[in-house]
């Protein structure tokens, strides 16, 4: 399966079968991990954690096993950094038939925490169960994946634009169109699809459009989605990155986050 095989099928698990990862998978994952770089170049660790044996659960998960929490230094762009390295695991894992899902609030933060070692100074934005899918969903998960819309995606000419945020971008390009639908399947905290795209001849600026009320911790969450997205972009596109500001005008709510130039 290619990377944008991976993309699109790629859906979020609550509902798992009850099997444990087999230690094949699991070795293959702890292999993996090791290699992942972000281009924001922020170390991002993450650790591998036996649900019974830590004690770990969350009340939106059935039949899990595992869990997976990363932690990174709180730093800027570091929740970025994080969401980028964390989905590169998430697509990894269903390469491999693994279902996971982001979790950021629905659990014992400080159970999590304890368990994977954070420190001071460091953060763990999110935590994942990793497992194999049930046949069927439960009824708590089609709940939560109609109230938030889970398939429902924002229209292209929403987020994507040439130049200035007034003009839909058009583009022959067939990576690009491929990047930018990437882009556009990637997960959100409740779906909130928060990334917007300028181009500028061969720069994509991406910004956050703000649609979450402040949550207090020392991280947004919505960053987290922007490094997903910058993820799925870069997958399928490649580019270099980095953080400098264009002067295109935004709105209050639109943040510039970095600039992919391919």
């Amino acid at each position: 399966m290619d990377m944008m095989e991976l993309i699109r099928t790629r859906k979020s698990v609550r509902t798992f079968d009850g099997k444990a990862v087999t230690e094949d998978n699991r070795k293959k994952l702890t292999e993996y991990i090791k290699t992942i770089t972000n281009p924001f170049e922020i170390p991002v660790e993450f650790v591998l954690l036996d649900a019974k044996g830590h004690g770990l659960s969350s009340p939106v998960i059935q039949g899990e096993h595992l869990y997976i929490a990363g932690k990174v230094p709180l730093t800027e762009h570091c929740a970025e950094a994080f969401g980028y390295s964390f989905e590169k695991i998430v697509l990894y894992a269903w390469s491999l038939g693994i279902g996971t899902t982001w979790i950021g609030g629905t659990m014992k933060r400080e159970r999590f925490e304890q368990e994977a070692g954070v420190n001071d100074g460091e953060i763990m934005p999110c935590v994942s169960p990793l497992g194999y899918p049930a046949k069927k969903r439960s009824i708590k998960e089609i709940g939560m994946r109609t109230a938030i819309k889970a398939d429902k995606r924002i229209k292209a000419d929403d987020l994507f634009f040439e130049n200035d945020f007034s003009t839909p971008l058009n583009t022959d390009d067939v990576t690009v169109q491929n990047a930018l639908e990437a882009v556009r399947f990637a997960p959100s905290a409740v779906n909130k699809q928060p990334w917007r795209i300028v181009k500028c001849g061969s720069d994509y600026h991406f910004f956050e459009k703000k649609s979450l009320p402040a949550s207090g911790a020392a991280w947004d969450v919505q960053k987290v989605d922007l490094g997903i997205a910058i993820c799925h972009f870069m997958s399928i596109a490649g580019g270099t990155l980095k953080t400098e500001k264009p002067d295109i005008a935004s709105d209050r709510d639109a943040e510039y986050i970095a600039t992919v130039t391919l």
